[in-house]
């Protein structure tokens, strides 16, 4: 096993739950650069990666293994699957998703979550960043040029690249990661477009994390939200993880005094003791621009 020692942990007295403990880390794409050191610093895990963890089984971006579920249950299993091989009671796994933004379908997003499974104390608590910092994206080119310029768009060679092709009729469909060198990207696409069926190569960037900075700094904002969340403790029974379950719309116009679509208030809920409590003006503003209202904006 791999263990990643930082120089310092710093665990607040409220986090004793977690202190001092082994955290499983279900990765084999080097998420532990930017999720161990947050949780070693700021809750005293001990993180730790266990050897040959193949997390290509519960899904892959290049689609050879369809997820099954969805993308928490996905981190999930990883998570479950972690405690089992090792028998230990903590576990910590990511799950990353690309898909059109919903209100700018032209544009897609990213959105990753951080898991962190507690056997010992049956808890689940699950940070998340939704961003639109992605260089998700891909391109079927049928020559060199289009290749390279598509490999310049999406910041390559810091981040990796992926070719596929197809090689024959029964659907065989050859696909090389880990592009990361400009010899290798034209040796590749030159062997592609060579061996294709069609005379044309599909190449996308490659978004697993240890190929993809800009999708490692999403993981890293969804470690810190993880942090914020088991820093966040029930009034009532002091369990981690006392988070917004509910938005509730309505913040009033600063002029008419009308609702708006903007949130009014919210509903945070502990998930052991069932304890919940509302909380207004969570972004410290009582009265909505104008500008939001539908009535003064019709």
């Amino acid at each position: 096993m791999f263990a990643y020692n930082s120089k310092e942990s710093k665990p607040t007295m409220q986090n004793q739950l977690f202190s001092n403990r082994v955290g499983i880390l279900a990765t084999m794409h080097q998420k532990e650069r930017v999720i161990a050191p947050l949780l070693e610093q700021e809750l005293g895990i001990k993180v730790i990666v266990p050897q040959d963890f193949n997390t290509d089984i519960f899904g892959t971006f290049t689609r050879e293994v369809k997820r099954s579920g969805t993308q928490i249950a996905a981190a999930r299993l990883k998570a479950e699957k972690a405690l089992d091989i090792t028998g230990e009671t903590l576990a910590i796994a990511s799950e990353g998703s690309f898909v059109p933004h919903p209100s700018l379908p032209f544009i897609y997003s990213n959105r990753e979550i951080v898991i962190l499974l507690d056997k010992e104390n049956n808890l689940e608590i699950i940070g998340e960043e939704f961003s639109l910092e992605t260089n998700f994206n891909y391109q079927v080119v049928d020559n060199l040029e289009n290749a390279e310029d598509f490999a310049r768009k999406i910041g390559f060679p810091e981040h990796g690249i992926v070719i596929m092709f197809e090689l024959s009729a029964k659907n065989d469909i050859k696909i090389i990661k880990g592009i990361t060198t400009k010899e290798k990207l034209l040796e590749t696409v030159n062997f592609a477009l060579n061996n294709s069926l069609d005379g044309k190569v599909h190449i996308e960037t490659d978004m697993r994390a240890l190929y993809n900075p800009t999708r490692m700094k999403n993981i890293d904002k969804a470690t810190h939200d993880l942090i914020i969340k088991v820093n966040s403790h029930c009034p009532n029974c002091s369990t981690p993880g006392f988070v917004i379950t509910k938005s509730i719309k309505g913040l009033p116009c600063a002029i008419c005094y009308m609702p708006t679509p903007l949130t009014r208030a919210v509903i945070y809920q502990c998930k052991k003791c069932s304890f919940s409590q509302e909380k207004l003006f969570i972004d410290g503003q009582e009265f909505a621009d104008p500008s939001q209202c539908t009535y003064c904006n019709p």
